[in-house]
């Protein structure tokens, strides 16, 4: 809970939900209802920021058909494969909708439920997603009466940023028929009450959550370095990268949020500091001993496999080592290489017209002093850290506290004292050498994903 005028944290509340790749929504009701006590009864103004692209499928009185498929719940990709095949290719559906299929889009979710549960398929009217199905439990309405946003509307595969409405062939074409859809708000509409009275904003997805909370504006781009990695900006025209790189989205007040997500960030790093067996402290010392460039090793960072680029049965590679190499490189080479694969969402953000003038590093990773060392010669610019918060929490906050206001343009919030990174001057060819070594590999490697 926050002060609308100034954005001041005055109350929180937390709570669990289940793990996994599908979920119950009625878990997150309940969470919700567990986090809020003694906090919805007092708001005057509410909104959710929910994960995106999850599917959650509603028969004719409205009741939840089958658990929701979640953003991170792959099986749905034969799917994705089949769709952009069989209907005009990369390109034509980034035209359409911003986005090259992948497993994440819901409107692949939708054709594995009508291949794969026939009787489910059948019982579904309607589909929305995870944040517009408990915006309407809020409002105690209904689903002829539900309402997204443009930004998670953004991430089904069947709604156009480029236009601001459905594409309702897309929709058809995957899911063999039309369906019921929540209607797109305005992003500073007050769209019902809470049974205490308070106004319930429309909403918005994650990470369009996050660039409000943060107050990014055009030229602004975050890099967050949690499990996963997502680098994304606002934009002031669409994106439609038929490379796949760059998914489209909208953001939360009217422009664009273009997003690269990586699936490997923190992860790599909390697996090398397992191997050797150190803390985070003792692991931020090891990669600040070595020298620029990891005594030439370099790390292909896809340990879990990846999905920008699109190599999902890759493994991690480490390239150049030798007898020689010590513990302090193999740290340096994971820190370098977790940052590569970041910059080369920053380079795809570019050839979509995005340039990166501000660079806002956030994350759970954001906190090692290696990554902060390190990354801004990686990246080429100077970096702000902004202070440790819940931007996705503070981002619906300032939602609710515009739609409240009326105002045209949200809140101008102070987000505290940011520390600014700069490169290392002194050895920039170093740098440049790390980021050509890293590209070499991974450019090396590719012919090696064809054979996956």
């Amino acid at each position: 809970m926050v002060e609308a005028e100034t954005g001041e944290i005055v109350d929180s509340g937390r709570a669990s939900h289940p793990d996994g790749t599908e979920c119950p929504p009625e878990a997150w009701w309940e969470a919700l209802q567990e986090a809020g006590k003694g906090l919805l009864d007092r708001a005057e103004a509410v909104a959710v920021a929910g994960q995106q692209h999850g599917m959650v499928v509603l028969d004719a009185n409205d009741q939840v058909v089958r658990p929701a498929l979640l953003w991170n719940d792959t099986r749905s990709a034969p799917q994705a494969e089949r769709l952009t095949a069989e209907h005009g290719g990369p390109e034509a559906w980034a035209g359409d909708t911003g986005l090259v299929l992948a497993a994440s889009f819901t409107a692949t979710k939708l054709a594995w439920l009508a291949e794969n549960e026939p009787e489910n398929a059948a019982k579904t009217v309607s589909v929305m997603l995870p944040h517009d199905w408990l915006t309407m439990k809020l409002r105690g309405a209904t689903a002829a009466d539900a309402t997204t946003d443009r930004s998670d509307a953004s991430g089904t595969g069947y709604w156009s940023p480029a236009t601001g409405g459905y594409v309702r062939d897309r929709l058809v074409q995957a899911f063999g028929r039309d369906l019921a859809l929540p209607r797109v708000a305005a992003p500073n509409e007050v769209v019902g009450r809470t049974a205490s009275g308070a106004a319930v904003a429309p909403g918005t997805g994650d990470n369009a959550g996050a660039a409000l909370g943060l107050g990014l504006g055009p030229g602004d781009v975050a890099v967050s370095l949690g499990t996963s990695g997502t680098v994304f900006g606002v934009s002031d025209v669409p994106a439609a990268d038929a490379s796949g790189l760059v998914a489209g989205f909208s953001d939360a007040t009217g422009r664009f949020l273009p997003l690269v997500c990586t699936l490997n960030a923190a992860r790599v790093l909390d697996t090398f500091r397992t191997l050797l067996g150190v803390t985070h402290e003792e692991f931020d010392a090891l990669a600040l001993a070595a020298e620029p460039g990891a005594g030439g090793l370099t790390l292909l960072p896809y340990l879990d496999g990846e999905r920008t680029p699109k190599r999902p049965n890759a493994t991690g590679v480490i390239n150049g080592l030798t007898t020689g190499a010590t513990r302090e490189d193999l740290a340096r080479a994971a820190v370098e290489g977790m940052l590569s694969a970041q910059a080369d969402g920053l380079a795809a953000m570019a050839a979509q017209g995005l340039t990166a003038k501000r660079v806002l590093l956030i994350g759970g990773a954001s906190a090692s002093e290696a990554v902060r060392r390190i990354a801004p010669s990686v990246f080429g610019v100077d970096v702000e850290v902004p202070p440790s918060a819940e931007y996705v929490a503070l981002g619906a906050a300032k939602q609710a506290a515009w739609a409240l206001s009326g105002a045209q343009t949200p809140p101008q919030w102070k987000t505290g004292d940011t520390a600014r990174l700069t490169g290392d001057a002194a050895t920039p060819g170093s740098f440049r050498n790390i980021v050509e070594q890293y590209a070499s590999l991974r450019d090396e490697t590719s012919s090696w994903a064809a054979h996956q």
